[in-house]
């Protein structure tokens, strides 16, 4: 399955700092050091020394050819200091990837519907602690007392209680989402609601449900007009039909004895398009992370960010997923459409997303405003490594070849059985 935590801290909190200071930077340096050919530690908090590093390692990946297509930006507090894109938007034809070039963000997705959701509350129109059933009477769960508790707060904190990803393969088979919400009566629950960490698609559409009914607004509109345009996001959008009469939109590939190779998109999670549903550019996403690093307070205000990064619920499995992961994650926790994690010792917000065929995957450290985007369209490894192959650089650790750009290294080989786990 591509798709799949409880203390509240303020944004505040995790900008003063690191969650577990020198100690987990210790452990880091520690676990770098038996990762092959690692190098010594760097000079911490030079950004503009990082990004060119990364673009030196983004023509190695380009002239290599082991991704189809691929867009990365780096952003330090409001100044993009590298935004590029490499390889093809559509092998068949030879149009490249651009800056402008659209992509399917997966479950960055998320992060959009919880915004919304925080100015929803602001206005008054909602409540974090907006029982479900208050709104959308028909929804249930098979627990009666479950589905009365259910909040929008649990909602997009992924803690409904269910298994992870419950019905996301019935998704993937075009069974219809109205239909697999009114599933959800026959799924037991894992757990009371707001208990425990369950990864989620499906109920975390339900806040889309919820807008409309609250304000006879489809959901998308309302991102659209409130998220989207303020940003200046140009070429965001949701849905396949935008995506493809976008001017420039990466095709998904596959790989092919003969090459990278374009195949149709599968439309199925369009469906639940509060999870994963918004298309966008490169040049998009970096007004998206400026953003979400606090440099456009007149769309995202501090107090609203501050809530959509505290964490809510623990996420003990996200530490294992991947070499990077094991090396530098110490904590993990899921707040309001986002991960936060303890890396090497700085706090991260953090998303990765997935469909058949595309990859992204956003992360910044909120004390220092520093972060990236990459998008791709292909299911590759090297660009999930090449991220935190930057954060390593940016914050002097140990240099380590995580993207696997030498095939020889243990690690790397790894990474790729890994890729994609992180959730749509």
């Amino acid at each position: 399955m591509l798709l799949r935590k409880l203390a509240l801290l303020s944004l505040a909190a995790l900008a003063l700092a690191p969650v577990h200071g020198a100690h987990a930077r210790n452990r880091a340096h520690a676990n770098a050091a038996h990762t092959p050919k690692s190098t010594l530690p760097r000079t911490a908090g030079d950004a503009a020394l990082a990004a060119r590093d990364l673009n030196t390692l983004l023509d190695r990946v380009e002239s290599s050819g082991q991704v189809a297509g691929m867009a990365f930006a780096v952003v330090k507090d409001d100044k993009v200091l590298l935004q590029r894109g490499i390889g093809y938007a559509d092998t068949s034809t030879g149009a490249p990837v651009t800056p402008d070039t659209v992509f399917r963000l997966a479950s960055l997705s998320k992060a959009f519907a919880s915004a919304l959701a925080a100015m929803l509350v602001d206005d008054g129109v909602l409540r974090w602690d907006t029982r479900v059933t208050s709104v959308v009477p028909s929804f249930e769960l098979m627990d009666a007392n479950a589905s009365n508790k259910l909040t929008v707060r649990d909602i997009l904190s992924q803690r409904v209680g269910l298994p992870h990803n419950t019905y996301d393969r019935l998704l993937e088979a075009d069974e219809p989402y109205p239909l697999l919400v009114d599933k959800l009566r026959e799924v037991p629950l894992t757990c009371d609601v707001g208990e425990c960490y369950g990864y989620q698609n499906i109920t975390y559409a339900l806040i889309g449900d919820v807008i409309y009914a609250l304000t006879g607004d489809f959901f998308y509109h309302q991102v659209e007009k409130r998220v989207f345009h303020p940003l200046g996001m140009l070429t965001a959008s949701y849905g396949k039909e935008s995506l493809e009469s976008s001017k420039s939109w990466a095709r998904p590939h596959a790989r092919t004895r003969s090459g990278w190779v374009p195949f149709e998109i599968r439309d199925s999670y369009y469906h639940v398009a509060p999870a994963a549903g918004v298309n966008a550019s490169i040049k998009d996403m970096t007004q998206w992370l400026i953003a979400q690093m606090g440099g456009r307070p007149d769309v995202l205000s501090p107090a609203l960010l501050q809530t959509l990064h505290a964490p809510e619920i623990n996420t003990p499995s996200e530490g294992r997923i991947s070499p990077w992961h094991r090396a530098r994650v110490s904590d993990s926790q899921y707040a309001l459409g986002w991960r936060v994690f303890d890396y090497a010792g700085e706090t991260l917000v953090f998303h990765a997303g997935a469909v058949k065929g595309y990859r992204s995957m956003i992360a910044f450290f909120p004390k220092s405003r520093f972060g990236a985007v990459v998008l791709w369209n292909c299911e590759s490894a090297i660009p999930s490594g090449l991220l935190p192959m930057l954060l390593d650089r940016y914050l002097g650790l140990p240099e380590v070849d995580w993207a696997g750009l030498d095939s020889r290294q243990p690690a790397a080989r790894h990474a790729r059985l890994v890729a994609g786990r992180n959730g749509r």
